[in-house]
């Protein structure tokens, strides 16, 4: 078998995703994604990753990982989560899809087998239209203030309602199963201040969604908070200390991950369990933030991290230190796809991060299937490869734009 032609996807109505797709002579398409800065990674996927895979074996995933990441090609970028790995990440995804494909597999299974029948998931809440899809002058211009313009767009405008209602929003993710939820009520502060400083009166009102969840359902939901990497050190700690009454379930990102002894520092001065990072790149950056006990729950996301090869790999440096690990998805269906399949064979697999809004609505309009979930657990795709493909219309929409490289 080999690589025939590489296309990429990109759709005007999701601007944040591309998509790549891998044409082999037996007739198979690989499907992988990743997101943001989308113009550079369709520029490295045609002058570079195209151009060499046509024509080789799409089988030696492997080779190929490591040849994009670590060989001449890659004499800059092949580390952090820049254009570069991300490209890698999406064609890796996209060559296991061929894999599982050719063997009559899911993807999963290639990797050794199911750990569990099922995950339980989390819900981030974010609202159904992302930053990217806002216009400038929209109410609470600014990712993390945005709220929800005009009427409701549906039942779940969780940005909203972790600012706003987050007692009702407890209530609603119960109801529903859902017994953990992770919300980020500390960034409007960290952008109005450049995360230097946190006074009295914003730290009493970031923590109000804290005391209203806890009032209304008491320990019933997990509560995580993501900090996005927006503070210095000493407001973080500050922060951490104020929240311990609370019982978050785990601290995510609370520094930029640029200086390990400092997250390390930060760990050490909080009871609190920290959990990184979605922001790193390649099990290069993972091993040091993992060796150095610097967080105590890993989190990477597959279409950043380098694709499903880094990740499982990433996941198996953790279950020797005895970490946990916990996939990253607030992007894309194939993003989350992805990694539940490293999450469901992974010994240390935790929990699965989902957001409802995104689920339930134009994750659909992108993929024709998703991972089942009912009563807050999640349970992985049984088709071969990813087990889901493009919806056949996406392709054929107006405002998508597909570029192919071919022999």
């Amino acid at each position: 078998m080999r690589i025939t032609a590489v296309d990429t996807v990109q759709v005007e109505t999701w601007p944040h995703l591309i998509w790549v797709r891998v044409h082999t002579d037996e007739g198979l398409i690989g499907l992988g994604e990743t997101s943001y800065h989308t113009e550079a990674v369709a520029g490295y996927i045609h002058q570079v990753a195209a151009p060499y895979l046509v024509g080789k074996d799409p089988t030696r995933i492997d080779l190929h990982s490591r040849t994009l990441l670590k060989s001449l090609m890659a004499l800059v970028g092949y580390q952090g989560s820049g254009a570069e790995v991300r490209s890698v990440a999406a064609v890796d995804i996209a060559l296991w899809d061929i894999l599982g494909q050719k063997a009559g597999m899911p993807i999963y299974m290639l990797l050794g087998g199911l750990s569990r029948d099922s995950i339980r998931v989390y819900n981030t809440c974010n609202a159904y239209r992302p930053g990217w899809k806002r216009k400038p002058g929209d109410p609470g211009e600014g990712y993390w203030r945005l709220l929800p313009a005009g009427k409701p767009e549906g039942p779940y405008e969780d940005l909203d309602g972790f600012i706003n209602r987050a007692d009702e929003l407890a209530e609603s993710l119960l109801a529903e199963g859902i017994q953990a939820m992770k919300i980020y009520p500390f960034n409007a502060a960290a952008e109005a201040s450049g995360g230097l400083h946190l006074s009295s009166a914003d730290l009493k009102t970031a923590l109000e969604p804290f005391r209203k969840a806890r009032a209304k359902v008491g320990d019933k939901i997990d509560i995580m908070v993501d900090f996005h990497s927006l503070w210095n050190l000493p407001q973080a700690k500050r922060i951490a200390r104020a929240l311990e009454d609370y019982e978050p379930y785990w601290l995510e990102d609370p520094v930029k991950m640029d200086n390990v002894d400092v997250l390390a520092d930060y760990t050490a001065a909080t009871r609190l369990t920290v959990c990184g990072s979605e922001t790193l790149g390649t099990r290069a950056e993972f091993r040091e933030v993992i060796d150095r006990r610097a967080v105590g729950i890993v989190m990477f996301d597959v279409s950043w991290v380098g694709g499903i090869s880094e990740a499982r790999k990433i996941a198996a440096m953790a279950e020797n230190q005895h970490l946990p690990v916990a996939p990253h998805d607030a992007t894309g269906p194939v993003t989350l796809i992805s990694g539940n399949h490293v999450v469901m064979n992974a010994p240390n697999g935790l929990i699965q991060e989902l957001v409802r809004s995104y689920y339930s609505t134009w994750y659909r309009d992108i993929v024709t299937d998703l991972p089942k979930l009912e009563n807050g657990i999640m349970r992985p795709l049984t088709g071969p490869g990813l087990g889901t493909r493009l919806q056949p219309d996406l392709l054929k929409r107006k405002d998508a734009r597909i570029r192919t490289t071919k022999a």
